[in-house]
């Protein structure tokens, strides 16, 4: 073989190879069950429109915490591929731009005091579009299946015989304690990371407080939980937590606009007013926030360790 005829031998390998990797993830992003990878046909446009009288599909995926750029790869080839985009109110707006232009969209975000698509309307939503035999992705805020209804969903498309699948995202706890410079667990001062909701379907507060505040080797974080933080600072210094444990309050969380404040837990809720902070705003209570390199509490790690020790 002369070196002109190999060199174009090799040349056409790359090619296929490049294109196999293009094409490849978004043959398995429609949702083929096996996961194998297969080439199809290049044009892509017909071949979605010819699966349209093919069953619907649901993908529950996570936004991440605000900072567009924290989606996952796969998240983001989803958006991309999607005939249906349902999303809430906190998923960056960037996001929602890289849907294709004739994909539908739909805003079924709520805020504080104003839920204008119940729920059960959207879950209703996701059966409709996906029975019509689109790829639907219900883009979530932080991660699904974390204070995000993705269970309430993914129940209510799996009874009515609708395939769904979940994409994690990284959720609030995770990015807001990164970003503000403190870790959620540490060797020698917190060894376990719990994460509860402030805000219940009924209303009702179902809070096991003393278990939260029996144990201050670990760290505390708080979703939803602005409106409460009241609530959060009596209970826990009721049931025996230290008052002078420190806190963080992380509005807007990874994203340009965020801001951290520091305090302790029993001036928790003056700091809230004093600081006039609003939602989104995660809490984390625990020792583990005075490494924030900004901290104002004035601990440090030697004494959290000899705390620890004792």
């Amino acid at each position: 073989m002369s070196k002109t005829m190999l060199m174009s031998a090799v040349q056409s390998s790359v090619n296929f190879s490049v294109n196999l990797f293009a094409y490849a993830p978004l043959v398995r992003m429609r949702g083929d069950a096996s996961g194998s990878y297969k080439v199809k046909s290049s044009n892509a446009c017909a071949t979605r429109h010819r699966d349209k009288k093919s069953a619907g599909k649901v993908w529950l995926v996570g936004a991440g915490p605000g900072d567009p750029d924290l989606i996952s790869v796969k998240a983001l080839r989803l958006i991309r591929l999607a005939d249906v985009l349902v999303y809430d109110r906190l998923v960056c707006p960037d996001l929602i731009g890289e849907c294709r232009r004739d994909a539908i969209r739909i805003d079924v975000g709520k805020r504080p005091g104003h839920h204008p698509v119940p729920q059960q309307k959207i879950e209703e939503i996701l059966c409709q579009q996906a029975a019509q035999g689109r790829t639907v992705v219900r883009l979530k805020g932080g991660d699904p299946f974390i204070f995000g209804r993705g269970g309430e969903e993914m129940l209510a498309l799996k009874t009515a015989g609708i395939a769904v699948e979940i994409v994690p995202g990284i959720t609030a706890a995770a990015a807001c304690a990164a970003s503000s410079g403190f870790p959620l667990t540490h060797r020698d001062i917190a060894d376990k990371v719990t994460l509860v909701t402030a805000h219940y379907k009924d209303e009702r507060d179902r809070t096991d407080w003393r278990a939260l505040a029996a144990d201050g080797s670990g760290t505390l974080v708080f979703y939803m939980g602005l409106s409460s933080v009241a609530t959060i600072q009596q209970q826990l210094i009721k049931n025996g937590l230290n008052p002078q444990t420190p806190a963080a309050l992380v509005e807007n969380g990874s994203t340009a606009v965020q801001r951290t404040v520091y305090c302790s837990l029993d001036t928790l809720s003056e700091t809230v007013t004093e600081q006039q902070l609003i939602s989104p705003c995660l809490i984390v209570v625990g020792k583990v926030v005075a490494l924030a390199a900004s901290t104002e509490t004035n601990l440090q790690l030697s004494e959290l360790q000899s705390q620890k020790k004792d």
